[in-house]
């Protein structure tokens, strides 16, 4: 009976093309025990397959882990010649700070906990992907809206565990240095600096050793499959698809959650050792100092709310109430050799406006690479006429794409360092990062959906199973690649003025300054617009030509 009530509740979606189809209709299959033992293997041979993968190349990059430790020792220790004697301060030239051979050892400490926190981060957001890929083709069977749920729920269990696990180990390791620096702020936060660098460097396996991956077996599998066998994608008579399946988790899964997490350690780190020179390092005030880190954490609790837009909203009036909160009304940043004034309202606009151009990036991002949307459709149109009109079009479409998110950053840079110099473009990176959660679980479902809908055709199962899981997991990972992107500007910017500010080092201040900066980004641009309004012009004209002929 119940069956007979969803056949009668079956709504119909009419596509463009004119064709009907169904999305959502009768339960299929809920009752085929073999359909679940078959989805159950094959999500088991996807995990046994990325741990292989993530296990070997953890081999390597342990090895690497542990002669970068090394090294970061060495060249440290060696700035005084390995003395165990306390130095003179930077900043408080009547004051004695621990030593270099200190600093040293407290920097590798922290690197080699950045670089576990990645990799563990990477594994476990592994492990949650391959355990929904299954579960997710499981839902489809009843609809549309239940896949969806599952994949989603699967990507924010991620997105939370990331951005939770770096904020953690990062505040227990500052109380835990603290209890050896004691009032040396300035030691404590520059050996804290080695965490965040612990972070990029695993990200930038996870992200370059994973992509290769991913792209190698994707390629493989379609060559050997629709090439060589014409069969269809995800075939089970292709035995590369489990290869491609593991390479969507290793590289937009681990890859990902990886190159984000290097992103955000980064900026918390470079914003907290800004900070340590400012007027709340110098008095020792501990919760002011923590303001990075606030930042983060109210990014949590803003995205256990759903979707980008709702978090990014709830963030700017959580920023507002910690800035009003936790900050001073007036206070002073190091500035290139002054002392620059800020007020808290000056602060809270500087993370603001990080947030508000992540969320112009990540849309942007998704309207020149989602197929909803005209400029993918052209691409797409152009493959009527061949492969050279579609390649045309493609590169025209990518360099096109970096317009406004460099206008964003530029304008970003220049409102946030006019209202707090490089500790304003430190907290602007880590506002674009602070809904890392929510990015996360929109960037993780595509890939989970995906997988789910390739299990769907191994299994057997109706191919109304596969228009569901495809439906549930649009285009979406283009977002988080945005996030990355677009916070890893602001954020090698804000290290870079870090070591200025550190180590007071006047030469370079102009091109540090927002005019020139700003200046570099775009006329770095330029050509890529120009480029892509000719090609597309070439593009359109030999389309034309083509359909005449």
């Amino acid at each position: 009976m119940g069956g007979a009530i969803l056949t009668g509740l079956l709504t119909e979606i009419l596509i463009p093309n004119g064709v009907s189809d169904y999305l959502i209709e009768e339960e299929e299959g809920l009752n085929d025990h073999n359909v679940v033992v078959k989805c159950a293997e094959i999500q088991s041979a996807i995990s046994e397959g990325a741990t292989s993968f993530l296990f070997t190349e953890y081999q390597y990059v342990g090895i690497f882990m542990v002669a970068f430790a090394v090294l970061i020792f060495l060249f440290l220790g060696s700035v005084e010649g390995f003395s165990t004697k306390a130095q003179p301060c930077t900043y408080s030239k009547d004051k004695y700070c621990k030593p270099a051979l200190a600093n040293a050892g407290f920097s590798t400490i922290s690197f080699l906990l950045g670089a576990t926190t990645s990799l563990v981060s990477g594994f476990l957001g592994m492990k949650i992907a391959t355990f929904a890929n299954a579960r997710t083709t499981l839902e489809a069977r009843k609809g549309v809206g239940k896949a969806f749920i599952t994949a989603f729920r699967s990507g924010a269990v991620m997105g939370f565990l990331l951005a939770a696990n770096g904020l953690l180990v990062l505040y227990i390791a500052i109380n835990l240095f603290k209890l050896y620096y004691g009032d040396d702020w300035e030691g404590l936060f520059e050996s804290i600096t080695g965490y965040g660098l612990g972070g990029s460097s695993m990200a930038l396996f996870g992200r370059v050793g994973g992509g290769i991956y991913t792209k190698a077996a994707d390629v493989g599998a379609d060559l050997v499959g629709k090439v060589e066998r014409n069969i269809p994608e995800d075939d089970p008579r292709n035995p590369a698809v489990i290869a491609d399946n593991v390479g969507d988790t290793v590289g937009d899964i681990a890859g990902m959650g990886s190159d984000l997490f290097g992103s955000y350690a980064e900026s918390s780190c470079a914003a907290l050792v800004v900070a340590s020179i400012s007027s709340f390092g110098v008095n020792h005030e501990f919760t002011v100092m923590c303001y990075p880190l606030l930042v983060s954490s109210m990014g949590i609790i803003a995205a256990l709310k759903k979707q980008l837009i709702v978090s990014t909203a709830l963030m700017t009036v959580g920023i507002a109430i910690i800035s009003w909160i936790a900050l001073p009304s007036t206070f002073t940043i190091f500035s290139f050799g002054d002392q620059k004034q800020v007020k808290n309202w000056e602060l809270f606009f500087c993370v603001a406006i990080g947030l508000w151009a992540g969320l112009v990036i990540g849309f942007v991002t998704e309207y020149y690479a989602s197929n909803a949307y005209s400029p993918v459709q052209d691409v797409a149109d152009s493959c009527r006429t061949g492969a050279a009109t579609n390649v045309i079009f493609g590169l025209a479409l990518g360099y096109k794409s970096v317009i406004i998110p460099i206008f964003a950053i530029a304008v970003s840079i220049f409102v946030s360092f006019s209202l707090a110099a490089m500790y304003g473009i430190a907290v602007a990176a880590l506002g674009m990062l602070s809904t890392i959660a929510t990015g996360l679980a929109i960037d993780a479902y595509g890939p989970i959906s995906d997988n789910a809908g390739g299990i769907a055709e191994m299994a057997g199962m109706s191919h109304r199973i596969r228009e569901r899981t495809d439906a549930a997991g649009n285009t979406t990972a283009a977002i988080g690649k945005g996030f990355a992107i677009g916070s890893a500007a602001l954020v090698s910017l804000a290290l870079f003025g870090a070591f200025v500010s550190r180590a007071a080092i006047s030469t370079v201040m102009f091109v540090l300054t927002p005019k020139v900066f700003i200046g570099l980004i775009v006329g770095a641009m330029l050509p890529y617009w120009f480029s892509a309004m000719t090609m597309k012009s070439v593009g359109s004209a030999a389309l034309k030509m083509v359909e005449e002929v």
